[in-house]
Order: structure tokens, then C-alpha cells, then sequence
């Protein structure tokens, strides 16, 4: 009986070490989408009052766990069942990914300045429904956080399954990869968003003196900078996102420029190139149901 104990538990730390090599392995693969998932988050937590930045990340961070509960058993029940699924719902997320990123860049080159009148009325319709728009925006991290999150999962899953693991492994390697990825990213972004109370502090526990004092000044002027700057990185990275998708998830894409696939700038700017005219198209069809669902509506 004591040998098959310890044959137990021998299995068990063999088990764990696989499941640790794999994660490892996996967490690399995915680094890419950590990252472009970072800025897009982190892009989508701020604009808020000082006080409202933590409560609204961690309306966001467990709304992604969610999105991380629902995702798995369904990957991982459409792997058993029918495969080529999943390919099909990636797709479908990167054109949501496309048209979010091509629809802020439409946003930003078509931008009509606004007259007082406008701002104030906008300002005050904002204040009045302060909790609503708080809402809006919670809804929109969380659903952009799931298309990302299926991306970082089915790469995760398709490395274990390049490696033929068994499927305990499998499950374990995804959802470990899964987790990291959402405590990972929510917890640098809750960094970000709190760079100016940190700074301020520092200037006061200096008495706005020496070193640590021009640190916190530091800190103070250069949120509303990583703030713009994240702003940028998100929509490219939603681009870029939505067009490797497109690029290694649809076969006549993928073998379309065969040559730029060895370089890496020019296999980055293919992925570009296929976002940007997916998000184009995804803005027209939405522009044209919009248009004619209000034609609809008042006949």
C-alpha cells in the first residue's frame, strides 16, 4: 500500500513538472498577446476620476475572470467536438478587433471640434449619466478582454497539443496560462492608473525635496503621457491582432505574399495591411445596418 502512495504522488510531481515546462513554454508563445492585451486594457481602465480607477479595474479584472470561465470548458468542449470552430470564432473576434481599432482611428482623422455650447451640453449630459457611461465603458473592456482571451487561450491549448499532452495537462497548462494572463495584465495596468497617486505621494513624504521629490513630479507628468501613449498602442495593437489573426487563421490570406512571411517587418505589416481593411470593412457593413435599421425603423 505504501508503494502505491508514493507511485501516487510520484506521478503527481511528474504531472506538476510537465504542467510547469508546458505553462512555461505556452506563457512565451502568448507574450505577444500579453503585451497587445496590456495596452488595450490598460488604454480602456483610464479616463476616470481618481477615486472611480481602482472599482472600475476591478469591475474589469473580474469580468475577465468570467470571460476566462466561460472561454475554457467551451475551447476545450469545441476542440473534442469540432475543431475547425474555433478557427471560425477567432475569425469573427478579430473583425471585432478590426472595426474597434479602424473605428477610433476614423474617430481621431475625421474629428470635428466641437463649439462651447456642445462641450457644455455634452459635459453635463456626461455628469448626469456619469454612472451609465461608467457602465458603458466597464462593458466594452470586458468585451474586447474576451475575444483577446480567446486568443490567449486556444494558443496556449495549441501549444499543449503540439506536444501531445494528455488532457489533465491540457486543462491545467490553459487555465494556468489563462490566470497568469488576467493577474499579470490587470496588475501592471492597476500600476499605470495609479502613477499619479504614487507621485504625489513621494512629493509629500519629501516635502517636494531632493531626489524622490522629482521623482514623484516625474511620475505626476508622465501619466497623462503613458495615458496618450497607450491610447495609441491599443488601436495598433487591435490591428495587429485582428490581421494575424486574419493572416495565419484564413488560408487564402495566409499564403497571399508568401515571401514577406520570412521577414519579420514585412510579415508585421502584411498583419497591418489585412487588419486595417478588415476594420474598414466591418465599419461600412455596421455604418450600412445602422443606416438602414433607421430607415426601417421610421417607416
Amino acid at each position: 500500500m505504501a508503494s502505491g502512495f508514493f507511485a501516487i504522488l510520484d506521478d503527481i510531481a511528474a504531472l506538476m513538472d510537465d504542467v510547469a515546462v508546458t505553462s512555461k513554454i505556452a506563457t512565451q508563445k502568448t507574450a505577444g498577446i500579453l503585451g497587445d492585451d496590456l495596452a488595450v486594457n490598460a488604454e480602456k481602465a483610464t479616463g476616470f476620476l481618481s477615486s472611480r480607477e481602482l472599482p472600475v479595474l476591478w469591475a474589469i479584472t473580474k469580468g475577465s475572470f468570467i470571460n476566462k470561465l466561460i472561454i475554457l470548458p467551451i475551447v476545450f468542449l469545441l476542440n473534442w467536438l469540432y475543431p475547425p470552430a474555433i478557427n471560425y470564432v477567432l475569425i469573427l473576434g478579430g473583425l471585432y478587433l478590426a472595426f474597434e481599432g479602424v473605428e477610433k482611428i476614423i474617430e481621431f482623422l475625421f474629428h470635428r471640434d466641437k463649439k462651447g455650447h456642445e462641450v457644455v451640453e455634452e459635459a453635463e449630459e456626461e455628469d448626469l449619466n456619469s454612472e451609465e457611461t461608467e457602465k458603458a465603458k466597464i462593458k466594452s473592456a470586458i468585451t474586447t478582454d474576451f475575444i483577446l482571451s480567446i486568443e490567449i487561450v486556444i494558443i496556449a491549448l495549441g501549444t499543449v497539443l503540439e506536444e501531445s499532452h494528455p488532457f489533465i495537462t491540457q486543462i491545467l497548462v490553459t487555465s494556468l496560462v489563462a490566470f497568469i494572463a488576467t493577474v499579470g495584465v490587470y496588475g501592471i495596468v492597476a500600476l499605470i492608473v495609479r502613477m499619479d497617486d504614487a507621485g504625489f505621494k513621494l512629493i509629500r513624504k519629501s516635502n517636494d525635496k531632493g531626489i524622490i521629490g522629482k521623482l514623484g513630479h516625474l511620475l505626476v507628468k508622465a501619466l497623462p503621457i503613458v495615458i496618450k501613449a497607450l491610447g495609441v498602442i491599443g488601436t495598433i495593437a487591435l490591428i495587429m491582432v485582428a490581421g494575424g489573426i486574419f493572416a495565419h487563421r484564413i488560408e487564402y490570406f495566409h499564403h497571399i505574399l508568401p515571401s514577406w512571411s520570412s521577414d519579420k517587418i514585412l510579415m508585421v505589416l502584411k498583419e497591418v495591411i489585412l487588419g486595417l481593411t478588415g476594420g474598414l470593412l466591418a465599419v461600412a457593413v455596421f455604418t450600412i445596418g445602422k443606416a438602414l435599421f433607421s430607415l426601417v425603423k421610421r417607416a
